[in-house]
């Protein structure tokens, strides 16, 4: 059986457009993204399943630098190809350092508790410790193990830390449901967190509930998260905590059920900070007038 084939595009842009790029090549479909340095540029690959429609991704891209207000010459070359398959895993463990997010240490598998790593915090310059995994009795560190796949959520991205901070102010027991889980990690730290809670977790995409079980298993609990494909409906039951850390469009069409659903606090993310009132006033409109919103680069988190 020949290997699965996946098409890229290569796109080389000034370093301060990458999370721009980044963002305009995950819009126009890529299923992940990896960023090289090239001189005094960036080369950021997209990755795709399908066949790739040029014209698409260059509308996708010069929108993605509007977003973040940049101008259209942010990327200096775009260039299309197809590589066969890799151990993506192999790529993630180059660079994945444990993240420490508040009490939380997101980390991956592999990294060994004995063994001196350095912890990113989103800082330019990321503490190191000599076991910072290992925790000392009596300690309220909670270590998440999260092997992604080709999942979204390891804990480094913006807007997975903002859900986490978030989580740990306003979670407090009871019930919780993930929307758009990806690798489980928001789903496995509520449950974590308060081990006799009623945690659900759902994704519409149904190998990223694949993986989000086998994390949930590796965290040992797996027999504690209810795990489904599909997303809110006037159907699902409503939670103390609902966490959707999805896409700011995607969360204004979900806005009514999800403020249905949710019995507490609603944590939104995945939102640009120039996309905040096409959400705040989506709220504002469904009668929801007090909300916090926490920010980290250029990505929001809204809890209401």
């Amino acid at each position: 059986m020949s290997p699965k084939q996946w098409y890229t595009t290569e796109v080389t842009a000034r370093v301060d457009v990458r999370e721009a790029i980044e963002y305009g090549l995950m819009e126009a479909g890529a299923v992940g993204t990896q960023t090289e340095d090239a001189g005094d540029d960036l080369r950021i690959t997209g990755y795709f399943e399908a066949p790739i429609d040029q014209k698409n991704i260059n509308a996708k891209l010069v929108d993605a630098l509007r977003i973040y207000h940049f101008t259209a010459d942010g990327f200096v070359r775009v260039k299309s190809g197809q590589i066969a398959d890799r151990d993506w895993l192999e790529e993630w463990k180059k660079n994945w350092r444990p993240v420490a997010v508040g009490r939380f240490i997101v980390a991956p598998p592999w990294v060994s508790e004995s063994r001196q790593i350095g912890i990113a915090t989103g800082s330019s310059k990321p503490s190191v410790s000599d076991d910072p995994i290992a925790t000392a009795p009596g300690s309220d560190t909670i270590v998440i193990r999260i092997n992604p796949g080709m999942a979204f959520g390891t804990g480094t991205h913006e807007t997975t830390r903002l859900c986490l901070k978030a989580i740990e102010k306003s979670f407090e027991g009871g019930s919780f449901l993930d929307v758009g889980t990806g690798t489980g990690v928001l789903a496995i730290t509520a449950a974590k967190l308060f081990p006799a809670a009623r945690i659900e977790a759902c994704d519409t995409d149904a190998s990223a509930i694949d993986i989000a079980k086998e994390n949930a298993a590796l965290n040992e609990v797996a027999d504690r998260i209810q795990f489904r494909v599909g997303t809110v409906d006037a159907q699902t039951q409503s939670a103390d905590v609902i966490c959707a850390n999805l896409t700011a469009p995607v969360i204004v069409e979900l806005l009514p059920e999800l403020l249905s659903a949710t019995c507490g606090h609603l944590i939104l993310s995945g939102i640009l900070e120039s996309q905040t009132d096409m959400v705040t006033s989506q709220l504002i409109e469904q009668g929801m007038s007090e909300f916090a919103i926490e920010r980290d680069g250029e990505w929001i988190a809204i809890t209401a």
